[in-house]
């Protein structure tokens, strides 16, 4: 097989399919491997597929385990309500809750295909022509390179090449009007009341900041996003950002919230890009060629479930690759039948948690009440976590 792109869910495509026995070319526009520095969330129905995926004992090295999540009103700094973690999303679903840099979370994917055997890893191979017939496809790259398999993987994220083999009159992503500021520090370069071991979401009327431990709690990941658009294309995603400019975006933050926003001179900016939820199972695969991760469904960031609906896509093809080897077309089917749902329901549901993370006047008080009187129970989420 063919996988276009190397990034967190190509590696983990690779990684799953050469464990149950494919031969894998994957092939990297980059001509080095790596992450651009932030951090993710990993659910506990993501933990227990790396744990599947052998890579489980690696991951808790380099991780942190927060022992619980915590959502406050960023005017007011009152904390609102408390979701444990730790030993109670082990007892409940089975792993625990980690937050990782998504540096640590690519390296450690890419040391673990390159011990498993079994696939190739092609940098600075951009894939400019794509083809399939009943039998095969073909990849042609930037560096003429030609690559033959049964199949082909389309991980090459939001502006996906391979997408447009799979989907029908595709439109491009659509810019979500929010922007997300970034960064990542070591908590040694905080003030001491500033550093945090817990997952913080910070709630404000058309803005929001989330803020979590990496690097085994050593390093603190802050994500700040607010309304506003920024000029140029759209797909240069990683820009330059003012510290300026988000402390007057973020003018009502108030106590550590604020703090932390003047103590970071540092940010990067990310405008916010999506699709509308999937509609159909089609929009995952088609004949020899499927999609993972951004390519088919990319989301907001407000379930913190992009990178593990990626991961869950790589363990779910391998299933069904494994089942039928010899029945490619049939097992992408059953693979986009799996997912197709799953991934629609986590996108929609980002969608609604930005909504009513950003609510202001009486709605945003109706939300503070409820999360008052019912706390964890409005802020789990069994259907997920539970895995699919």
């Amino acid at each position: 097989m063919v996988i276009s792109g190397g990034g967190i869910g190509g590696l983990a495509a690779a990684l799953a399919c050469a464990r149950v026995g494919w031969k894998v070319d994957l092939l990297e526009q980059a001509p080095i491997f790596g992450e651009v520095g932030a951090g993710i969330q990993l659910g506990p129905n993501v933990v227990k597929v790396l744990d599947k995926l052998g890579v489980g004992e690696a991951l808790r090295r380099v991780a942190a385990l927060p022992a619980h999540l915590e959502v406050r009103n960023a005017t007011t700094a009152e904390r609102l309500g408390v979701l444990p973690l730790g030993q109670t999303t082990v007892q409940r679903y089975g792993a625990p809750y980690v937050t990782i840099a998504r540096a640590d979370m690519h390296t450690l994917l890419l040391e673990a295909v390159r011990a498993q055997g079994g696939a190739d890893l092609h940098l600075d191979s951009r894939v400019i022509d794509i083809a399939q017939d009943e039998k095969s496809t073909r990849v042609d790259t930037v560096q003429d390179q030609s690559f033959e398999a049964p199949l082909l993987l389309g991980a090459d994220g939001l502006w996906s090449i391979v997408r447009r083999q799979v989907v029908d009159n595709d439109v491009a992503p659509r810019v979500t009007g929010h922007l997300a500021f970034r960064a990542m520090l070591p908590q040694s370069a905080l003030p001491a009341s500033l550093r945090s071991q817990v997952v913080t979401a910070w709630m404000g009327p058309e803005f929001h900041a989330v803020h979590y431990p990496v690097r085994s709690g050593e390093w603190l990941n802050v994500v700040c996003i607010v309304h506003g658009k920024v000029s140029g294309d759209p797909q240069s995603w990683d820009h330059s950002a003012n510290a300026h400019e988000l402390r007057c975006r973020m003018s009502l933050a108030r106590g550590p919230l604020r703090d932390l926003i003047y103590a970071i001179d540092q940010w990067r900016l990310w405008p916010l890009t999506d699709r509308e939820p999937m509609a159909r199972a089609a929009e995952h695969a088609k004949g020899r060629i499927a999609l993972l991760g951004d390519a088919a469904h990319p989301m907001r960031p407000y379930l913190a479930q992009g990178a593990g609906m990626a991961i869950e896509d790589a363990s779910a093809l391998a299933t069904c690759l494994s089942e039928t080897p010899e029945q490619v077309p049939q097992a992408l089917k059953r693979y986009a039948a799996m997912r197709w749902q799953r991934n629609a329901r986590v996108q929609a549901r980002a969608i609604r948690n930005g909504e009513i993370y950003h609510l202001k006047g009486v709605q945003q008080v109706g939300r503070d009440i409820a999360l008052k009187l019912l706390g964890a129970r409005l802020m789990d989420v069994p259907w997920l976590y539970n895995g699919p």
